[in-house]
Formats: C-alpha cells, sequence, structure tokens
C-alpha cells in the first residue's frame, strides 16, 4: 500500500490562479521522498491539501487508503506535520505545548504526557520541558515544531522546511533523528531548499514547477542525469594556471580552486597538469552540488 496517492489533482484559487495542474504522485510505504521546487511552485498548496488547510478542486487524494473526502479524520490521525512557520502559543510551556497536541488526536493526558517525554527527549528539549516556548532559539523552536508532530505516533511525517533557521550541527543532528524515524518505519515527506538534505536522505524525488510535476525519479538516478561535476581542489599554496586554462579553474583562494568537469574530461588528466605546474594537492573532493545543478535546469 501506498503511504499516499495523489491523482489528477487540481487547485485553482478563485482569483483564477492555477497553483497545481494535473499532479499525479504516489509515495510508498516508509519511503524518504522530497518534494522540490521554488517559491510558489506548488509545494505548499499540496501539502495543504494534504492535511485539510485547503480544499481541491479536483482530484483523488489517499493517506494508507483512506481517502480525504470521505474518510478525512482517519486520515488526518496518520499524519504529523512540521509546517514553516511557527504556530504554537509562545507563552505556554514546552511539555503542555506538546501533550496537549496529543489531545488532539483522542489521546488521555496520562498517555499523552508520557509521549511528550519521549519525543521531547528525542528531539533534545526534555531540559526544557517547563520553559515557555518563547524563550527558545529558532533552532529549538524548530524542534519544537517536530516533537509536536510526532506525539500521536503517525504513520506520515510531512516537514515543510524542517531545518531552517537551525544551525549546522543541529541540523545534522535532526537528520539522524529523521534517518531513524524512517528506519523504523515512517514515512517522511521533506521539503527543504537544502538540496544536501535530498542527497543526504532521501530516496526518491519529486520536482515542481508552476503546479506540474516535471521530474520524479530516484534520487540516484536524478544524480546521474547531471552531465558535470564541480571539484573543490585544495593546495598548499596558489602557483600560476597557465596551460589549464582549458578548464575555467575559479580561484577561490590562495588555497582552493573550484573546476567544472564534463563527463568525458578526466579529473586525472587536470591533476597531473596541475602538479606540473608546480601545484602541492592537499585534497580534492566534489563540491555535491548535482541535484542543485538539475534543480536549476529546470526551472
Amino acid at each position: 500500500m501506498n503511504a499516499i496517492e495523489i491523482k489528477n489533482l487540481f487547485k485553482t484559487y478563485k482569483n483564477g490562479t492555477e497553483a497545481v495542474r494535473d499532479v499525479n504522485l504516489m509515495v510508498a510505504k516508509g519511503d524518504f521522498f522530497a518534494l522540490l521546487g521554488a517559491n510558489g511552485a506548488g509545494k505548499t498548496t499540496i501539502i495543504s491539501i494534504l492535511i485539510g488547510l485547503v480544499n481541491k478542486t479536483s482530484g483523488a487524494v489517499k493517506i494508507f487508503g483512506h481517502d480525504i473526502d470521505t474518510e478525512f479524520d482517519k486520515a488526518k490521525r496518520l499524519i504529523g506535520v512540521v509546517p514553516q512557520e511557527f504556530n504554537f502559543n509562545m507563552f505556554e510551556k514546552v511539555q503542555d505545548i506538546v501533550a496537549t497536541q496529543a489531545g488532539f488526536f483522542g489521546i488521555d493526558r496520562a498517555n499523552a504526557v508520557n509521549n511528550s517525554e519521549e519525543v521531547l527527549k528525542k528531539v533534545g528539549l526534555w531540559e526544557k520541558r517547563i520553559s515557555m516556548a518563547r524563550t527558545l532559539s529558532g533552532g529549538m523552536k524548530r524542534r519544537l515544531m517536530i516533537a509536536r508532530a510526532l506525539v500521536h505516533k503517525p504513520k506520515v511525517l510531512i516537514l515543510d522546511e524542517p531545518t531552517a533557521g537551525v544551525d549546522v550541527q543541529l541540523r545534522f543532528g535532526m537528520w539522524d533523528y529523521l534517518r531513524e524515524l524512517n528506519a523504523k518505519g515512517v514515512t517522511i515527506l521533506l521539503t527543504t531548499h537544502y538540496l544536501e538534505e535530498v542527497q543526504q536522505m532521501c530516496r526518491n524525488a519529486a520536482i515542481i514547477k508552476e503546479g506540474n510535476i516535471i521530474c520524479l525519479d530516484s534520487v540516484r538516478n536524478l544524480n546521474k542525469l547531471i552531465t558535470q561535476e564541480t571539484y573543490v581542489i585544495a593546495v598548499k599554496k596558489m602557483q600560476s594556471l597557465s596551460g589549464i586554462e582549458v578548464y575555467k579553474p575559479i580561484k577561490v583562494d590562495e588555497y582552493t580552486l573550484e573546476v567544472d568537469l564534463n563527463r568525458d574530461e578526466q579529473l586525472n588528466g587536470l591533476l597531473i597538469k596541475l602538479i606540473n605546474n608546480g601545484f602541492d594537492i592537499t585534497d580534492v573532493h566534489p563540491k555535491g552540488q548535482r541535484l542543485e545543478r538539475l534543480f536549476l535546469s529546470l526551472l
């Protein structure tokens, strides 16, 4: 059974704007799926339809087989959502925010408190449980949103830009937690502008443009569509670039070069030329912008 099924989905607003046009999308049970697109492409509209905040114009949407038109309550119970904006009471205590959310899904108070303790510990907020939400940092508020979304133990977790405003260390920690959830069977639908997150965590992805899905494949296959790779080359001291101009190297600083290579160009050939020019190379690694290149080429 698919976790999410979207068939022939359309959404036209009263002003005539077609936000979503004939979208067909299947997210398998247990998948870690990325929905990518520029601002205004239709990502948030699709998510809003999934969770019942926006009414679709036409089409069919199911969550684990439950149609959102005829079985919305059953479908909603299976979903946890982390929206872009903070939408909790800033003057309420952290644990109360999470436990109260559980109550909205019919969980009694004792189990709600137990569940809230479990998820707050997982996201590293247990020590802040009696603090008012307004005292938290931006990254902590983001983790609070994740804890709130997970307190009723959903089968599908929808993350709309979940690591925006989170520092690098916390972001990596959140990646680990999300991988753990996914490994336990939670299906995750992610929207993000950090394409490294997609490459690190997601198995499949769709790219949406002007309300249409224009690309749908595994992340591995999407990476293969890119014909060019950027390499970062670290050196002990910058030397003359004479003789390698054909590679159009970019001098980042006195110790770093960046070079774009097509698939038919040999990295070894470039390195040999650099060495012959007197470069002492200390490190070479791909910059890791494959999906970003694909994304920009399709927009």
